[in-house]
């Protein structure tokens, strides 16, 4: 009994309940948060395609001199803002000036020869007209001349015939009255008579001789002055038009160098203007490395001019990411720099890999080659009408999510 005894607890109370535990309850809420989470996440990516390997892009202009010269001022700093058409530095016009006056001498001189030169055309047209007239005209002469001339031999030739026979006819008489004389048949006088015959008769042909020897030499005379208007019509006719267009060559000479002194006139005032370096588009002035004084020499670059009033994004999206891409897609763009979120569109996508625009591609047909998801550049445009757009730079780290579906 003493032993049950001391083996009885003095007090029989009951054991304490246990507490309901949280645990389940705390692990569901972190389950239904990971699910809620993982299918948010799953909507959202099946809806949008997003990358954080993006940035603004703009395009930079590379500011340089169209001539060689000497810089007199500069008129902007780095990081200044610029309007198209204002004069970014200036470069001493003197040497120019001359040259535009030497240029506009040079084209008067030109233009003066060319108006001495012009109406020889005309005057060598009409003299050349003249002269084929006057030939053409002393041809018809000559062969008048020479048909009348002819007439004068022929009449020649039968006076000295006439003469000729004259003559015979006069020294028979007088034979005959010589006879006669000397037998006493008639009177000695009568000899007298036919010997001044003979003698008449005979100087009538040597007259009759001498007139058709000028005559036949009238006829060779009008005969060769024939022939001399008859080249002469030959020359005119050969020669005309060869003078013609020589003179209109001598011309169309006066005339190249005349569009030449304006041609070099042109470029002499081209040439003057650029010595003012002025800004092509609106943009900031950036890496400026001119300062008056300097001698710069053309395609020299003097500074950088960022467009501001044109920027983009260009977001290299994961070849897998492109399955779903197209241009037009809308885009909303959080910009790092700003916290704030703008609209845009996918505006057109690369024709080739980064890696195939970098400077050494990658060559894969050595054997080594390791399969790397390659990125594809999307230029992302913004909206109009977004002030904050002013604020962004090149280069600026930006988060675009495309909306696919």
């Amino acid at each position: 009994m003493a032993t049950a005894e001391l083996t009885t607890p003095l007090l029989d109370t009951a054991a304490p309940s246990k507490a309901p535990s949280k645990r389940p309850i705390i692990v569901g809420i972190v389950a239904l948060g990971v699910a809620t989470a993982g299918v948010s996440y799953y909507i959202h990516s099946s809806h949008y395609e997003e990358t954080d390997d993006a940035q603004v892009d703009a395009d930079i202009t590379a500011i340089s001199p169209r001539i060689t010269g000497t810089v007199v001022r500069v008129n902007f700093a780095d990081n200044q803002k610029i309007a198209a058409g204002d004069v970014i530095a200036e470069i001493d016009p003197a040497d120019y000036e001359v040259a535009l006056a030497q240029a506009k001498a040079n084209l008067a001189q030109m233009e003066a020869l060319l108006r001495v030169e012009q109406p020889t055309v005309s005057m060598t047209e009409t003299t050349n007209a003249t002269s084929l007239a006057t030939s053409s005209s002393d041809v018809g002469t000559s062969q008048a001349d020479i048909a009348q001339a002819e007439a004068q031999l022929r009449q020649a030739d039968a006076n000295l015939a006439q003469s000729q026979a004259n003559d015979k006819l006069a020294t028979t008489e007088l034979e005959r009255t010589k006879k006669l004389v000397a037998s006493g048949t008639i009177s000695s006088s009568e000899l007298d008579t036919r010997v001044a015959q003979s003698d008449a008769t005979r100087a009538a042909t040597l007259a009759a001789q001498q007139a058709q020897s000028a005559a036949r030499e009238h006829v060779n005379q009008t005969r060769a002055k024939l022939g001399a208007s008859t080249s002469r019509v030959s020359e005119v006719k050969n020669n005309g038009p060869r003078q013609l267009e020589a003179q209109k060559a001598s011309v169309d000479v006066r005339q190249a160098n005349v569009d030449l002194a304006k041609a070099q006139l042109h470029q002499a005032e081209l040439n003057l203007g650029y010595t003012k370096i002025t800004a092509p588009v609106t943009g900031i002035i950036g890496k400026k490395g001119v300062n008056v004084g300097d001698r710069v020499q053309p395609g020299q670059q003097l500074m950088a001019l960022t467009h501001t009033n044109a920027v983009w994004v260009t977001a290299n999206f994961r070849e897998t990411q492109l399955r779903t891409i197209r241009a037009g897609q809308p885009v909303e763009i959080h910009v790092d720099a700003l916290d704030a979120t703008l609209r845009g569109h996918v505006e057109t996508i690369a024709g080739a890999t980064g890696a195939r625009y970098s400077l050494l591609p990658p060559e894969n047909a050595t054997g080594n080659y390791v399969k790397v998801v390659q990125r594809i550049p999307v230029r992302i445009a913004f909206e109009p009408n977004q002030p904050a757009v002013e604020q962004l730079r090149p280069g600026l780290s930006v988060v675009p999510e495309i909306k696919v579906h």
